[in-house]
């Protein structure tokens, strides 16, 4: 009697399993209609300078504004790109996992997939901020080329957005669990960004774990910050111009010789003097250390959306 010695099944290698799920990916892109993200993304930048105006990079309250807008609709792409991925298709993911399915080469085909995604939105959101007008520095603090700088630094934030809702997706087990985290996660990266609120004690050091704080820093040192003049107190003094002092009005008095001596815009940059910041001068070792920490990121993210999804055998569900 002949014996037949059992042969275990022999799987794809890890690299073969990412090109056969980034071709499932792609197909995805184009039968499911995964594209509609970047006409939303074009939505979203659109509003964002609607609302910005054409004062970001120009003065350093539009610069703030800008920045902070831009970013957040950034990191809104990027959540909206991936937040459902993975949780959606939880139960296939489990069984292809147990006939020999790579969780590391499931996570690298979302990541190469993913960027794909975010790359094209950030052509778009160029495209938009070139057609509102928005005046990106000519020169760039990495490249020579400033609208690469910034799109780079758009890149990164909105795939370092895309990976921590990847992340999110992996933990979590349904997609109404993964939509329900997603203004949360928003709202974390709004109020910890440093933009527009003051952040001190414990809150202070938060911030430095938020995808917005690191893109925000970033534009602002690219669009040359320091560099550029600040409206407020000029605009405070004109509001307060008619106040009369004794019967007369100094305010309207100094406001208008200024003007007269066309010393306005020398004004205005010696009040933005007082208000700049080392963390927007526009050197190579502050953007380059604003890269890396998205980087570093958005690699975070990835790894521990591998170790989460390890364990996705204990789902008992």
């Amino acid at each position: 009697m002949i014996e037949k010695t059992a042969r275990k099944p022999r799987y794809n290698g890890r690299i073969a399993q990412t090109a056969i799920y980034v071709g499932k990916f792609f197909r995805m892109f184009v039968y499911q209609s995964d594209w509609k993200v970047l006409p939303i993304g074009a939505v979203i930048a659109a509003i964002v300078t609607f609302v910005t105006g054409t004062y970001m990079f120009v003065t350093q309250e539009g610069t703030t504004t800008g920045t902070f807008a831009l970013t957040c609709a950034c990191v809104w792409n990027g959540f909206f790109n991936s937040i459902q991925v993975v949780c959606r298709e939880r139960e296939i993911v489990k069984r292809e996992h147990r006939a020999g399915l790579h969780v590391s080469a499931y996570i690298a085909a979302h990541m190469l997939y993913q960027l794909f995604l975010c790359f094209m939105q950030t052509l778009v959101t160029i495209g938009i901020l070139r057609v509102a007008n928005i005046q990106i520095p000519a020169k760039g603090v990495i490249t020579p080329w400033g609208i690469v700088d910034v799109g780079i630094t758009i890149l990164l934030v909105t795939y370092a957005a895309d990976m921590m809702a990847l992340m999110v997706s992996c933990v979590v087990r349904t997609t109404t669990a993964a939509m329900t985290a997603m203004p949360f996660l928003l709202i974390f990266q709004l109020v910890f960004s440093g933009g527009f609120f003051d952040l001190a004690g414990p809150a202070e050091k938060v911030k430095y774990a938020t995808i917005s704080h690191w893109g925000m820093d970033a534009l602002s040192a690219i669009g040359r910050f320091n560099e550029q003049p600040m409206v407020t107190l000029w605009n405070t003094l004109v509001t307060f111009k008619n106040v009369e002092v004794y019967g007369e009005r100094p305010l309207l008095k100094i406001l208008l010789e200024t003007e007269q001596r066309g010393s306005r815009d020398e004004f205005l940059r010696w009040s933005g003097s007082y208000t700049m910041k080392a963390a927007y001068e526009a050197t190579i070792p502050n953007v380059a250390s604003y890269w890396l920490a998205l980087l570093f990121l958005l690699l975070l993210f990835a790894v521990v959306a591998v170790i989460a999804l390890k364990f996705i055998d204990r789902d008992k569900r």
